[in-house]
Parts: C-alpha cells; sequence; structure tokens
C-alpha cells in the first residue's frame, strides 16, 4: 500500500499511522496525544490544511505542520 501526507487524506477514511517525517520531540508529542506508529484514526475534518482525527471515541486536532509530516496508509 502506498502512503500520503495525513493532511492529504479525504475526510472518513480509517487510515493507519505508517511514517513521522520528525524529529523525537514531535515524536513525543504525538504519543502524549495518543498517536503512535501503527495508530488506526479516521479522519473527521479538515481544518485548511489542518485535521481532525478519531480515535477510540477522542479527538485530536492537528496543525497542518503536524499532519503534514505524518504519513497515514487507507484501510480498506
Amino acid at each position: 500500500m502506498s502512503s500520503q501526507p495525513l493532511s492529504e487524506t479525504p475526510v472518513g477514511l480509517k487510515v493507519r499511522l505508517v511514517a513521522i517525517d520528525g524529529g523525537r520531540q514531535l515524536t513525543r508529542r504525538l504519543l502524549a496525544l495518543g498517536l503512535t506508529l501503527g495508530s488506526e484514526v479516521e479522519v473527521l475534518h479538515h481544518r485548511g490544511r489542518g485535521v481532525v482525527v478519531a480515535k477510540q471515541g477522542n479527538r485530536v486536532a492537528l496543525g497542518k505542520g503536524i499532519a503534514e509530516k505524518l504519513q497515514a496508509e487507507i484501510l480498506e
């Protein structure tokens, strides 16, 4: 499967986070939000280039800088 930035993922799709194009600080911040490699999230809506995702009933808003650094693959 091919991956794409989370910021370009269409609304309503479930995706798996497969790569973080950032450093240790970004990885720690995402971990604090409950997002790690392999996490499955649903894209709820876009706010500009940012995105709001849901994971296990929790919603997380990610700004464009972070959303563009997260690579996701679409789940069937």
